[in-house]
């Protein structure tokens, strides 16, 4: 076994340390003028800086400014005088059967019922939201809001 034979047991103690002064003299290694003679000023790699320029909601396309909020249905007291007949419980799913609001894939959009219109007839109104006008001349008419 001689000296010039010897290996270092792994690459990391091979490796050149660059930009430390002393033996490489003047740019010590680091070539000349430039962003990457200087540490921590580095390039970051081609993948991460084309992540880095998309926009933070990835994916939404042409409808990038429509809103991702769910869309409340409106019905108002006049629609379901005209649309129901007397006692019948109005729900999300009834009301989608007779054609006032439409089926967001298989799930019922959330409804909202305003009182625009006159009621007489008593309705039973269950899984909608009701505004206080429309709950004031539903109960007036003799009708619940569960």
């Amino acid at each position: 076994m001689q000296i010039n034979s010897l290996k270092p047991r792994t690459k990391s103690q091979n490796r050149k340390r660059v930009g430390r002064g002393g033996a490489h003299g003047k740019t010590s290694g680091r070539g000349h003028k430039g962003q990457k003679q200087h540490g921590g000023h580095g390039i970051r790699p081609q993948v991460r800086d084309e992540i880095k320029r998309l926009p933070k909601l990835r994916g939404r396309g042409v409808n990038s400014n429509k809103s991702i909020a769910s869309k409340v249905a409106i019905v108002n007291l006049g629609t379901l005088e005209k649309d129901f007949s007397k006692g019948l419980v109005v729900s999300p799913k009834t009301l989608q059967q007779n054609g006032l609001i439409l089926k967001n894939g298989k799930f019922f959009p959330v409804v909202k019922i305003l009182g625009r219109g006159d009621v007489t007839k008593k309705f039973i109104i269950v899984g909608c939201r009701v505004s206080e006008s429309a709950k004031e001349k539903i109960q007036k008419a003799g009708g619940k809001v569960k």
